[in-house]
């Protein structure tokens, strides 16, 4: 069934594209100096980057769909929810962390 192609093409296509990510934030931490990548700030920063690299590359998936060089609904529409999703949660944890930081900040000693 041709539509069932489609849909596996584009889970394909995101997959290694989310590879190609994962791929790029590891060759990247092995060229650091040190040893010390465990730390919350390391984390919060590697999130960081993963979510602003679903953010672009959902931009450049909208701008080559808009120009007509890539006409895949399923791989943008795939893309949008992707970075939708990381973005919201992205918020939410930023929600939770300003919460934490107001309820520390009302402690008295």
């Amino acid at each position: 069934m041709a539509i069932n192609n489609i849909a596996m093409n584009a889970y394909k296509s995101a997959l290694q594209d989310a590879n190609k990510i994962v791929g790029q934030k590891s060759f990247e931490k092995s060229d650091e100096p040190g040893g010390s990548h465990n730390t919350f700030a390391n984390t919060i920063k590697d999130s960081l980057a993963k979510v602003n690299g679903l953010e672009e590359q959902k931009a450049g998936l909208i701008e080559s769909f808009a120009s007509g060089e890539n006409q895949n609904v399923h791989e943008l529409m795939i893309s949008l929810q992707k970075a939708s999703i990381a973005m919201s949660m992205t918020s939410a944890v930023r929600g939770k962390v300003m919460e934490a930081y107001r309820e520390v900040m009302r402690m008295q000693f």
